[in-house]
């Protein structure tokens, strides 16, 4: 039987364990998440739980200040901006998708055949005019 992995946005570790994965002291830890640089999850009780994603944020942040020399408050204003950005990228998928769908709803129009022979675009929902005894109509529409 194969065993459930959590994810990597399940909050599994103490801080005592996320501080020795990401390398650095649970008062560092502390001190994160009193700043809103990493906010673990919290248990009932009000420890702090990490997920995996919490740990490799840390390790980023740890990166940020120490080889780039960023101060907290810059790196603050760093994960705002990714934040902000991840979000706006998804919106953007989103609206295009909309859009994609949008222009093949427009695409998909149908045509028929007047009865003096010009081609006439029909809107959705509506029926051409019947066709007069002894005449025929042709109506197609593209298929996508």
């Amino acid at each position: 039987m194969a065993s459930a992995r959590p994810g990597e946005d399940t909050p599994v570790y103490v801080i005592s364990v996320a501080a020795e994965l990401a390398g650095m002291h649970a008062q560092t830890l502390r001190q994160y998440d009193r700043l809103g640089l990493v906010t673990p999850s919290r248990t009932g009780g009000g420890g702090r739980r990490y997920s995996s994603r919490d740990v490799a944020l840390l390790r980023e942040v740890q990166r940020l200040s120490q080889e780039e020399g960023i101060s907290l408050a810059g790196i603050a204003r760093i994960l705002e901006l990714e934040e902000q950005v991840e979000t706006l990228q998804a919106q953007v998928e989103q609206l295009t998708a909309r859009l994609d769908e949008a222009r093949i709803v427009a695409q998909a129009r149908t045509f028929a055949v007047g009865p003096d022979g010009q081609i006439v675009a029909l809107r959705p929902g509506q029926r051409a005019d019947r066709p007069r005894a002894g005449t025929s109509l042709v109506v197609w529409g593209q298929r996508t």
